[in-house]
């Protein structure tokens, strides 16, 4: 029998870090509610953090180590990688081995495996997944304050007068801190937001401003700012003065650039810009929040560090409501930075670089070699992997075949590797089918240990699952290869504890306040103490609380202690042709993570967004002759996905949108990453996955269809197709470039044997719908038409739900849907809720006139507040409809 109990743990989605209580009921059943202790998020949960319950099934889990496919124990496993590690060192030396590794591995996971490849392997040839979401921001913090440090809390969105967005779709990628947002701003009307972005994303919803830069303008957009400032005498001189150097330099650098190229680079008009710059200019209280629309970009770290200047010239850091900010997209990120998780730097924020810090860590780990040079990153890793420098790979916890740029390439060079290693939850990743060995680790919910969030506040993450089959935490498998490989003395940990506390004492060693990142006070740690740990943020010296805030009255990282202004200068960044006239932008949508590993197991969550999609600009649309719902082939130089169109005006004309969620898995051709190309910020390795020049063409099939399924098919005979988890089973979306020569073979191929099959063709229109039923259970419907499919899905799903449909009504499920007088909800609108458009729209008709009496009748829109943005659009359509 289980015992009920509630246990506190940290969410493992995105960098905000939120709190979560974990509820077990004594049938095993658990229940996820938002912490309304903890400080990151004080109860509030986005959509995929409440539905996490549904995402912690054992469907699709790799259970048991794997050797050549076929299952094995762990001896066998642990013992043949670790040979063939130390046989590949042995012949090429260190540097033909890599890990590759991950944002959602704990942090003391992390700093096992950076400990054995940079102490006891002596290669630098471990990056993380990290790479691709902030490393320019690493490099610029490390340039402008000479460590990489966030010097802000969350509590600053609130206390700010000015929080300006830049490239962060704060609404969906970090719904919680976006809801602390609206909530201030609910409070204090005055508080004014400004969103900077080529897209008009949801984030534009509660925006005072928003100028749509054109793409890469970021850095154009602030050298403007700080010549600006300078001409209106905003600068803080004294500030300057006693805690900065290089601004003469920096100021020299924009004002030499031509006031109209730097306006026609931005792309907004002259007097919104001077809109933002005089409103910049005289709110003190000014936060500026930025995220991958930054970092991911070939001039990433100029672009933080053009940001950063604009603070550093105003005083505005480090204090309350004040400061740049950037928000991480994964749930520790920054653990794998304070750990040395990136291959250019060393453990406890220690650089490679710096001989005495080298020195350092050597001494502190009694290790017998120490890397001596920066590793290779991600982009480079791979291409090493490939060419066959690198002879053995290590994965952990990620899946590059889908996020890496230049996918394809990173997918053939994988298969290539003469021995691969992945240690993931997932059985079936596109990534794990390459491995020669697959190792099964620990997944949220069952694993222990700490992360960190975007303002420096390292959580418990507590297991309340038994741990299934033969898995094994990510750091229990690293230290016993290491034993394996001859370290065992190094690498004797018996609890996640015993490494904390030695990373810890490791931040504190020889730390006379020099380096940013010390957490000594935690050196001393017992397990009873750390199973009890409370949230805290860094530093947190021995002796001495967690700071807040950072840098108000300087004490940077600098050898001087002062902090540095970057001359910032503009690189050419016109990249389309008349062969590839768009610029194609990668990101995230609301409801999925990822390459859906996770998310993909909610039904919920793949309601808003069932299928891969672009959006497109009216004006672009009708150029190359696309409309609404078609499917639409977009190609790079690199290669080529198919996706469906969505026409709309949040996007500008020449630039188009795709997610990056989409894998092998749940879509026939749509991971995105493939037409990305490995162009990356010189300073930091980041790619840019935000400029890409790509074309559009309509990709014309014969055959459209849609299907709900008990059963996923084994195989989907379609050019395209697209499958997500629904309410009883799965929906499907497929279209096809010829009519199949026999539809009901097609269709008994996707809906299986069934007992009674009902099949209903329209001669004129060409229109055909299938359903199987066994003993009165619907098994599937497929509808096939010679255009998409136009039938009521969320009502065709919810047949799947009905126990048993009476021979009488079978035919009329064909009709796709409800009757007279049945309820059809939409297209879901909340996810968090279920609540689609349809019953939005009737709350509004029956008087609903705002956000908020739509949420107090229907409950859309009052819990992660995401989908709010959505809501009134539904509200303000009926009120023009009244008034026309």
């Amino acid at each position: 029998m289980i015992v009920p109990r509630s246990v506190k743990t940290t969410c493992p989605y995105c960098g905000v870090g939120c709190g979560i209580v974990a509820d077990v009921a004594s049938d095993g059943g658990v229940s996820i509610n938002g912490d309304t202790e903890h400080p990151a998020n004080y109860g509030r949960l986005c959509s995929k953090g409440s539905a996490l319950a549904e995402t912690i099934g054992l469907d699709g889990r790799l259970l048991y180590p794997e050797v050549g496919g076929a299952r094995a124990d762990w001896e066998t496993a642990l013992d043949l990688v670790a040979a063939r590690f130390s046989e590949t060192i042995r012949r090429y030396g260190p540097d033909a081995v890599a890990f590759y590794v991950s944002g959602q591995l704990l942090t003391e996971d992390y700093y096992v495996a950076n400990k054995l490849m940079k102490g006891f392997i002596g290669s630098a040839n471990i990056d993380t997944n990290s790479r691709l979401c902030m490393a320019s921001s690493v490099a610029g913090h490390r340039r402008a304050f000479g460590s990489d440090t966030v010097p802000g809390c969350y509590e600053d969105l609130e206390l700010a007068d000015l929080v300006v967005l830049v490239g962060s779709n704060l609404a969906w990628c970090h719904p919680v801190l976006y809801q602390r947002i609206v909530v201030a701003k609910e409070k204090r009307p005055e508080l004014k937001v400004a969103l900077i972005d080529p897209r008009r994303t949801t984030s534009a919803d509660i925006a005072d401003i928003h100028l749509s830069i054109r793409p890469d303008g970021d850095v154009a957009l602030f050298l403007g700012l700080l010549r600006h400032l300078a001409s209106n005498s905003t600068i803080d001189a004294d500030y300057i003065a006693r805690y900065a150097t290089g601004f003469e330099q920096a100021l020299a650098a924009a004002q030499a650039l031509d006031r109209d190229a730097l306006i026609r680079r931005i792309g907004v008009p002259h007097s919104q810009l001077e809109e933002f710059y005089d409103l910049f200019a005289v709110t003190e209280r000014t936060v500026t929040v930025y995220s991958q629309g930054v970092n991911q970009s070939s001039s990433g770290t100029d672009k933080v560090n053009a940001i950063i200047n604009c603070h550093l010239a105003t005083g505005r850091v480090g204090k309350p409501g004040m400061g740049p900010f950037s928000v991480t997209g994964q749930p520790n990120a920054m653990g794998g930075r304070e750990v040395g998780g990136l291959a250019n730097m060393l453990a406890a924020h220690m650089t490679i670089e710096d001989a005495n810090d080298r020195d350092c860590v050597h001494r502190f780990w009694r290790a017998p070699t120490i890397a001596t040079k920066p590793g290779l990153k991600a982009v480079d890793m791979f291409r090493a992997v490939g060419d066959g420098r690198i002879k053995a790979l290590w994965i952990m916890a990620t899946n590059p075949v889908v996020s890496m740029p230049e996918a394809e390439n990173v997918r053939q060079a994988i298969a290539s590797c003469p021995f691969v290693v992945v240690s993931d939850v997932t059985a079936d990743t596109d990534t794990a089918k390459l491995a020669h060995v697959l190792l099964p680790a620990l997944a949220w919910g069952e694993k222990s240990g700490t992360v960190t969030n975007s303002e420096r506040r390292i959580s418990r993450q507590r297991s309340f699952l038994r741990a299934p089959g033969s898995a094994r935490p990510d750091w229990w498998i690293v230290t016993e290869v290491a034993k394996r490989m001859g370290h065992a003395e190094a690498f004797a940990y018996s609890a996640p504890a015993d490494i904390f506390a030695e990373h810890a004492a490791l931040s504190a060693f020889e730390n006379i306040g020099t380096r940013s990142f010390d957490i000594g006070a935690y050196a001393n740690l017992d397990s009873r103490a750390y199973e009890e740990l409370e949230p805290f943020q860094w530093p947190c010296r021995v002796n001495s609380p967690g700071t807040a805030r950072m840098f108000a009255e300087g004490g940077f990282y600098t050898q001087d202690r002062r902090a540095r202004f970057v001359p910032v200068r503009l690189t050419a960044e016109e990249r389309t042709t008349s062969d590839f006239p768009l610029t194609l932008n990668t990101g995230r949508v609301r409801d999925h993570w990822h390459t859906m590993t996770r998310t993909g197991k909610s039904q919920r969550l793949s309601q808003h967004y069932a299928e891969p999609f672009v959006e497109i600009h009216l004006e672009d649309a009708k150029r190359f002759r696309i409309t609404d719902a078609d499917l639409v082939r977009i190609s790079t130089g690199l290669d080529a996905i198919l996706v469906r169109a969505l026409v709309t005006p949040r996007q500008q004309p020449g630039s188009i949108f795709v997610p990056m969620h989409w894998n092998d898995q749940f879509a026939s051709c749509a991971r995105v990453d493939r037409l990305v190309p490995g162009m990356t910020d010189p300073i930091s390795g980041q790619p840019a996955s935000k400029n890409v020049p790509a074309r559009i063409e309509r990709f014309h099939a014969a055959t459209y269809g849609f299907a709900v399924l008990r059963e996923r098919p084994k195989h989907i005979a379609a050019e395209y197709w697209a499958i997500a988890k629904c309410d009883g089973g799965w929906r499907l979306e497929i279209a096809l470039a010829a009519e199949p020569a026999d539809c009901s073979a097609f269709a008994s191929g996707l809906l299986g044997k069934a007992r009674d099959f009902i099949f209903y063709r329209d001669l004129q229109t060409g229109r055909m719908r299938f359903a199987c039923y066994d003993n009165g259970r619907l098994c599937g419907i497929l509808f096939l038409a010679p255009e998409p499919v136009a039938v009521s899905r969320e009502w065709a799903i919810s047949q799947l739900a009905t126990t048993t449909i009476a021979t009488g009504k079978r035919n009329a499920v064909l009709a796709g849907r409800p009757g007279p007088g049945a309820a059809d909800r939409g297209a879901i609108v909340c996810a968090c809720f279920g609540i689609g458009v349809n019953e939005i729209a009737a709350a509004v008709a029956r008087g609903c006139c705002t956000v908020a009496t739509v949420g107090e009748a229907t409950q859309a829109g009052t819990n992660c507040g995401s989908c709010r943005p959505e809501i009134r659009k539904i509200v303000d359509r009926h009120a023009l409809a009244n008034a026309n």
